[in-house]
C-alpha cells in the first residue's frame, strides 16, 4: 500500500460520501477500514463509501464492462455491502467527470443491482434511470414507540419499507432501525422511509437507511416512496400510460421521480464534489490496528 491513498468528498441531496478512486481494484477496503473512513469524528466522514472500480477489474462487475466501464463498489458506512445507492450514483457519475473520465450526456455505470443509465446535464443535475420498482406480496409493519403503521414493500435493487404518516416526527430519532415486521419479508434488513404528504404529487420523507442510521437523504428511498405514493393514490403509468413524477423533500434536498409507463424509474437531482485530498496510510493503519 502507498503512504498516501487519493480521496474526495462529494454529496448528493447531503447524503454524504467518501469517494476512493481504485480504478484496477488494487486496495484492500475491509469493512473496517470502510467504518474507520466514515467516522465523523476519528475519520474524513460520510454515509458510506464511493469505491471507484474499472468494471473489468472487480469480479463482482467483470460480466457488465462490455455494458459499463465503471463499478460502482458501494459500502454502507458500517462497512457493510450495499446493491444500491441512487445518490451515490449521482456523485459517482460527478466525481468521472471531475476526474476527466467522461463528459456531459449519457454513460453507463455497473452496480451490484445491476446497470444503471446516467446523464450528466449542463444544468448540473444529474438523471439517473433507477431501473423497476418490484413491489413484493404481503403486509408489513412499521413500529416506532406505541405507534404501527402499515407499510409497502418496494424493492429498488435494495428492500424497503414505506410508511405514511401524519408527522414526520412520529418517526422518532431514527438512531436505531425502527422494527418492521415480518421479519421474514427483509431476511437481509431494510430501508425504512417516513412519509408526509405536502401537495398533489409532492410528498416529504425520512429514512432510516440499513447499516448507516437516518440520512439526510436516500435516492433509492425516494424512488420507493414515489412508487408507493402512486400506487396509494390509485396511479399506475403502465396502466395509463401517462409517466408518474412526483417530489420528494428530503432532509438534505429536493429529487424529482418519475415512473415511466415501461416502469422505468428516472430520478433527477443535485451531485456536489466538496473537496480532495490524500488518506495517510499510517493513520489507517493504525485506526485498523
Amino acid at each position: 500500500m502507498s503512504t498516501r491513498i487519493a480521496f474526495l468528498k462529494g454529496h448528493g441531496t447531503e447524503n454524504d460520501f467518501v469517494i476512493v478512486p481504485d480504478p484496477e481494484n488494487a486496495l484492500d477496503l475491509s469493512p473496517a477500514a470502510v467504518a474507520a473512513l466514515c467516522d465523523r469524528r476519528a475519520g474524513i466522514g460520510g454515509d458510506g463509501v464511493l469505491h471507484v472500480v474499472r468494471s473489468a477489474a472487480h469480479p463482482e462487475a467483470r460480466e457488465m464492462a462490455a455494458e459499463a466501464e465503471w463499478f460502482m463498489d458501494y459500502r454502507n458506512c458500517d462497512g457493510s455491502v450495499a446493491e444500491m445507492c441512487g445518490n451515490g450514483v449521482r456523485v459517482f457519475a460527478r466525481y468521472l467527470q471531475h476526474a476527466g473520465h467522461v463528459a456531459e450526456g449519457d454513460l453507463a455505470i455497473a452496480t451490484r443491482a445491476g446497470v444503471r443509465t446516467v446523464h450528466l446535464a449542463k444544468d448540473g443535475d444529474v438523471t439517473v434511470g433507477m431501473g423497476r420498482a418490484r413491489l413484493p406480496e404481503g403486509e408489513v409493519t412499521v413500529t416506532v414507540g406505541e405507534r404501527s403503521w402499515p407499510a409497502r414493500n418496494v424493492n429498488m435493487g435494495n428492500p424497503h419499507a414505506v410508511a405514511f404518516v401524519a408527522d414526520l416526527a412520529h418517526a422518532g430519532d431514527l438512531y436505531t432501525a425502527p422494527p418492521v415486521g415480518p421479519a421474514a419479508a427483509y431476511p437481509d434488513g431494510v430501508n425504512v422511509e417516513f412519509v408526509v404528504d405536502r401537495g398533489p404529487r409532492h410528498v416529504a420523507m425520512r429514512v432510516h437507511e440499513r447499516g448507516s442510521g437516518e440520512t439526510r437523504s436516500c435516492g433509492t428511498g425516494a424512488c420507493a416512496v414515489a412508487v408507493a405514493a402512486a400506487r396509494r393514490d390509485g396511479i399506475d403509468p403502465a396502466v395509463t400510460g401517462t409517466p408518474a413524477t412526483y417530489t420528494v423533500d428530503l432532509p438534505g434536498g429536493r429529487l424529482v421521480i418519475t415512473e415511466r409507463p415501461d416502469g422505468e424509474i428516472e430520478m433527477t437531482g443535485p451531485a456536489v464534489i466538496v473537496a480532495e485530498g490524500e488518506i495517510d496510510a499510517d493513520w489507517l493503519a493504525h485506526a485498523l490496528g
